[in-house]
């Protein structure tokens, strides 16, 4: 067991959710004879009886169908110490890919939040290749990239200086408090205004429709909507995809824009699951639980 990576461990008090679980289903049960057996006769009451026992025919089965994980709960747990000694600078280099779409409805500043939370992992910066994939084409979404670019510079070490939870600076500061130690609270301070200022310009361009002139002009990646791109024409996501241009590393993480990483190691713990030697060959993929970005 101690050169394994991971650990599916059972939750305890199982027998007493279980006995519980039996008395609510004898509930039902007897809940539902007494709603066939006793039909009232046709009137105004009938329809109503009608309707009860439809309802709680649906709650009864969707009841029972969530039983499918609460009888046998249990957890995974990772042991990223035995990953660090085992692999050290072996590590697998990892793509990850932030999916959008539409800038409207997914606001730009939004989908860059997500891209921050997961530029600031807990991995070796040279394994990790962080990939934005706009649908639209939307050079609202470049620009904000752009800004993020600029404001991972100081994001970046900020997170691993002071090791803080979660990564998004979206979530960040509105869920943080203001620190006491006042070195701390003087970078916390200016940390968050240059994300506050990075966040309004963004914002600004994404109500008027229009990138700064002169970010335009310096910046060469902006020519590319010189030549009549739109939404609906522009260079294909999977031609992209498979050029040389993708590291195309062995591991691939996907996550949403509207979404943000709200563990730094999540890729440590998935490689948990990928490199062990029990049972990694089975494993195709590991899921996270979703965090919105609200």
């Amino acid at each position: 067991m101690e050169s394994r990576l991971f650990a599916t461990e059972k939750f305890g008090g199982r027998a007493v959710y279980r006995f519980h679980a039996v008395t609510v289903f004898l509930g039902i049960c007897l809940v539902l004879y007494y709603r066939v057996t006793h039909v009232p006769g046709s009137g105004a009451g009938r329809a109503a009886w009608l309707g009860m026992l439809a309802a709680e025919l649906w709650f009864a089965f969707y009841w029972v169908i969530t039983q499918s994980v609460r009888w046998s709960p249990i957890r995974r747990r990772t042991f990223k110490d035995r990953l660090a000694a085992r692999y050290g600078e072996r590590l697998p280099c990892v793509d990850i890919f932030v999916c959008t779409a539409d800038p409207k409805s997914e606001p730009p500043s939004l989908v860059i939040a997500t891209v921050l939370s997961v530029m600031a992992y807990n991995y070796p910066s040279e394994k990790l290749s962080v990939y934005l994939s706009d649908d639209g084409g939307s050079i609202l979404t470049f620009y904000a990239l752009w800004e993020a670019s600029t404001f991972a510079k100081h994001w970046l070490p900020f997170c691993k200086r002071y090791n803080i939870q979660p990564r998004s600076p979206a979530a960040y500061f509105s869920e943080s408090d203001k620190p006491h130690d006042l070195h701390v609270l003087k970078e916390w301070s200016f940390i968050k205004g240059l994300y506050e200022e990075m966040t309004e310009r963004i914002d600004s361009a994404a109500m008027s429709g229009e990138i700064p002139e002169q970010i335009r002009v310096n910046h060469k990646g902006f020519a590319e909507w010189n030549t009549g791109i739109t939404s609906k024409d522009h260079q294909p996501i999977v031609q992209i995809r498979v050029s040389s241009v993708i590291s195309n590393s062995p591991i691939i993480m996907n996550v949403d824009c509207d979404m943000y990483s709200n563990n730094s190691d999540s890729i440590r713990d998935a490689l948990c699951f990928f490199l062990d030697e029990a049972n990694g060959h089975k494993i195709g993929f590991v899921q996270y639980p979703q965090n919105y970005i609200i």
